[in-house]
């Protein structure tokens, strides 16, 4: 980030909040509208064990299709709440680089989830309007959460790359959450158990998609 923009950013606290607050909102609704796709006709050829929704915290709310959800406004509110203390301490403090670590963790994250959403939307729409997918894939859990772990990993690669030619803080803390947020679901499917006679086949598979260097 210049400087200018980086001064748009830090003077008030208000660009980072509304801009946080429109993506997060974004995330959650293009979460339910992916999930309605999905099955409307997307699950006849492509299958996710259990929960469309990666998050543990959200599957209950995703699985029933709430437009509004109590869990949803709660974390939104302690973010925004979060945001607002770390931008005051870091004025008060005279540094801003916290701050913009902060901001730019939680704003690239949900980019990084949005380009994933983006994805989705148009796969399964061109599935329900255009057809021309044949067969059927299933996708066990533990698979499905490795593959999503590489593929987030991946882009805390990439942040990081870029901090290293900028050393702007704001890229750093994208690369610093998308790496913690890829080890999450790592874990996640480490904790998953295979289905009887799967064992072996998803064992091999996850070692591969873990143990895979990101793409350049």
């Amino acid at each position: 980030m210049d400087a200018v923009a980086i001064q748009f950013f830090v003077s008030t606290p208000w660009p980072g909040l509304l801009l946080w607050c429109a993506l997060y909102a974004s995330d959650y609704w293009f979460t339910l509208t992916c999930a309605r796709l999905y099955r409307r006709g997307a699950s006849d050829h492509i299958v996710f064990e259990g929960s469309y929704e990666i998050t543990p915290f959200y599957q209950r709310d995703i699985d029933a299709l709430r437009a509004w959800s109590p869990r949803f406004l709660t974390m939104l509110s302690v973010s925004v709440l979060f945001l607002w203390i770390v931008w005051s301490w870091s004025i008060s403090d005279f540094d801003s680089g916290f701050y913009l670590i902060v901001l730019g963790s939680l704003l690239l994250t949900e980019l990084v989830v949005h380009i994933r959403h983006l994805r989705n939307w148009f796969l399964f729409r061109t599935i329900a309007r255009l057809g021309g997918i044949r067969g059927r894939i299933e996708y066990p859990r533990r698979v499905m959460l490795a593959v999503s772990s590489l593929e987030i990993l991946a882009f805390a690669g990439l942040f990081t790359v870029i901090f290293v030619f900028t050393g702007s803080p704001f890229v750093l803390g994208g690369a610093l959450s998308c790496a913690v947020l890829a080890i999450q679901h790592l874990r996640l499917a480490r904790r998953q158990l295979p289905a009887p006679g799967q064992a072996s086949y998803l064992a091999s598979a996850t070692t591969t998609l873990v143990q895979a260097p990101p793409e350049p």
